[in-house]
């Protein structure tokens, strides 16, 4: 079954805590359709229209990205892994994103301060999944990669939870892996799952270097909910177009690189009945590491096993 969701304030949240109520039930396999507006709560459909601004239905008293949800999924229970198929992603006309400005690791390392600061605006053209921005009187034009930022279900623990760091069971992974065609898996930690989705990205380099990719609403986020009772998860894992993909989050990114290899290795003597060091070995012949983001407190780490790498 196919259900739409409309781009309001009341279908929107800016925290995770799992005693918000569901916008939506549906049962596992369903799909959802909805669309999400730009990282500063604001939507223009088309070029020349005015943004219409949106606001959290929660009233939280913290800053965080304007996601859609919580969707509940029947039958989804504590223990379990949902499945989240991105079939479909078209993003809006137009998006932003920024340098400097702000104090953070990565701003800290190149030397950039709170005073200084450039926000490039771009016209997006799916027609020809271009981007394009002026720097002066340059024009310069990237190519486009749509994923979604932030997708994740609602923590066990009690409370509310900023959506900025990623974790155990999602949140703002920011990989850029994750394409049309791609699946997350995440582990399930309350009944229902309580799936939430936004912060659209239009492109981005692994790192999201200066803290912000191509910030963008999206006109159209196609997804597909599913349960599995049959698989044991305690970290997110991906399946991608590119290959299977493991994550690993931690303040310290080689505490991140080393999770996102070790549920690589045990991914690996999975799939192909073998020890840990041979997984090991096997890993250090295909196995890419790489840098998923520094930007979100918590740092990510993901491991590429690309398709038909070991056959």
């Amino acid at each position: 079954m196919i259900h739409k969701l409309d781009l309001k304030s009341e279908n929107l949240h800016r925290t995770f805590d799992h005693s918000y109520k569901p916008i939506l039930t549906i049962e596992s396999g369903d799909t959802v359709q909805l669309t999400t507006p730009d990282i500063q709560w604001g939507y223009s459909k088309e070029k020349g229209e005015p943004k219409i601004k949106f606001d959290s239905r929660e009233k939280e008293d913290v800053n965080g990205h304007p996601i859609i949800g919580p969707i509940q999924v029947k039958g989804a229970k504590k223990g379990m892994v949902l499945e989240a198929r991105i079939n479909d992603l078209i993003p809006g006309w137009y998006g932003t994103n920024w340098a400097g400005g702000f104090k953070s690791w990565q701003n800290d390392q190149l030397g950039l301060t709170n005073k200084d600061k450039v926000q490039l605006d771009w016209e997006l053209d799916i027609s020809t999944m271009t981007g394009t921005t002026k720097i002066g009187d340059r024009e310069l034009h990237i190519g486009l990669q749509p994923f979604m930022g932030l997708m994740g279900v609602a923590p066990a623990e009690p409370g509310v939870h900023i959506t900025a760091p990623p974790r155990y069971c999602g949140g703002n992974i920011d990989c850029k892996e994750l394409v049309r065609g791609s699946s997350l898996f995440l582990p399930i930690a309350v009944d229902g799952a309580l799936f939430s989705v936004g912060d659209g990205h239009a492109a981005q380099g692994d790192g999201e270097v200066s803290g912000t990719a191509i910030e963008a609403p999206m006109d159209l986020v196609d997804i597909t909910l599913k349960v599995h009772d049959d698989m044991n998860l305690t970290m997110p894992r991906a399946w991608t177009p590119a290959g299977w993909v493991t994550f690993g989050f931690d303040e310290d990114l080689n505490e991140a690189t080393a999770t996102s290899l070790d549920e690589m290795i045990q991914l690996i003597q999975k799939l192909y009945d073998v020890k840990k060091t041979e997984a090991t070995a096997l890993a250090s012949t295909v196995v890419d590491l790489r840098i998923t983001q520094v930007v979100n407190g918590s740092k990510g780490a993901h491991a590429v096993l690309p398709h038909g790498a070991i056959r």
